[in-house]
């Protein structure tokens, strides 16, 4: 993969998280949209992700080792506001990324970046998101995750397997969310950004 391209590929079309909230408000705001089949997702989502990030407090130990990154990163999260598990997952790696100001989070949109999208497959199939991907200063991979916790993908094979129709699956699942208030994400970020240390 040509790291040039892909630096500035991610430069311009990246956006800030507080430009995603304000887009997201935006179409919220526009009356056609308000017709499409995406509207209430996308309502709900705005209304957990800003409840998550009004409330979550980061622990201890994941505030000290994100303080120990002295070296620039910059974190991509390809992701857009209609889909549940950004919406449960994002504003906890804001509050992560904010504890150090080496940490450049940055938004991709999905479907408006499928080229992108396409290098960070999940299984190498799938374009699930939330997905991260975690560069240092020269554009060199550090990590990936997503497009959930791993206990969370565990729920929604459990459930296919079980043979849950969708919205039933997607209960459980966001159910799951709400009694982990992030702590498996933490974990996993923990392992992540002790290998980058």
């Amino acid at each position: 993969m040509d790291k040039t391209w892909l630096a500035n590929r991610i430069k311009e079309s990246s956006i800030s998280y507080n430009k995603f909230l304000e887009l997201t408000q935006q179409k919220l705001s526009d009356n056609e949209f308000k017709e499409n089949e995406k509207y209430d997702l996308t309502k709900l989502n705005l209304q957990r992700s800003n409840r998550i990030y009004k409330t979550y407090n980061v622990s201890e130990e994941i505030k000290q080792l994100v303080e120990k990154i002295k070296q620039e990163q910059t974190w991509v999260v390809i992701t857009e506001d209609w889909c549940g598990d950004s919406a449960q997952n994002l504003p906890y790696i804001v509050k992560i990324a904010e504890l150090n100001n080496k940490i450049d989070l940055r938004i991709i949109l999905r479907d408006q970046n499928l080229d992108v999208m396409d290098l960070y497959l999940t299984n190498g199939k799938s374009r699930s998101i939330p997905k991260l991907v975690a560069f240092d200063k020269d554009w060199n991979e550090l990590f990936q995750w997503g497009p959930r916790p791993k206990e969370a993908q565990l729920v929604v094979e459990q459930s296919i397997k079980e043979g849950l129709d969708k919205n039933t699956y997607l209960e459980k699942l966001h159910l799951w969310y709400t009694e982990d208030k992030g702590r498996s994400l933490e974990k996993e970020f923990i392992l992540l950004i002790q290998n980058t240390l």
